[in-house]
């Protein structure tokens, strides 16, 4: 272990990506999530940040009586999930994201523990103002049986490159 500090490295420049402005996005642009099984921590972290104590997404023979083969995940538990910082998108905007303004959700089919779904987000729109945009993001989920199960919308507002 040396003492010498290194003035070549800059931790500004340690990135995982070239940062993008408003300008430099394009429609049909997509942004993958790592797919992810939910299982039981899942479900309790949910439950220990929603305060949700609902049986039928915590007791298994509460879902069974009631014609379901396994938890029901909550419907903003998978809404979670496609939150753009659990992928690339905020380190593709490093530094011109500033703030997610609005989220919408359909959910189309069950999302059960041990499930395993695909988030991603799709550029849909680009609306220009004058020293900011806002992006319209179409997000889904499919599940490891290719069904779609969340589909939804995402605003986002980025700043624009600087003169």
């Amino acid at each position: 272990m040396t003492d010498d500090i290194d003035l070549n490295f800059d931790p500004e420049q340690h990135t995982l990506c070239q940062s993008s402005y408003f300008e430099d996005l394009e429609i049909g642009q997509r942004f993958l999530s790592p797919s992810r099984t939910l299982g039981d921590g899942n479900f309790a972290a949910f439950q220990t940040v929603s305060l949700d104590n609902h049986p039928i997404h915590y007791d298994i023979e509460y879902c069974k009586r009631r014609g379901h083969p396994e938890l029901l995940a909550h419907g903003l538990q998978v809404a979670a999930q496609v939150a753009p910082g659990a992928g690339m998108l905020p380190h593709v905007l490093e530094d011109s994201l500033i703030a997610l303004i609005e989220h919408s959700a359909k959910f189309l089919k069950p999302v059960y523990r041990g499930d395993t779904i695909y988030p991603a987000l799709e550029i849909i729109d680009l609306a220009p103002n004058n020293t900011t945009g806002v992006i319209t993001l179409r997000t889904t989920i499919h599940n490891q049986r290719r069904e779609l199960v969340l589909e939804g919308e995402q605003k986002m507002l980025v700043k624009k490159r600087p003169a």
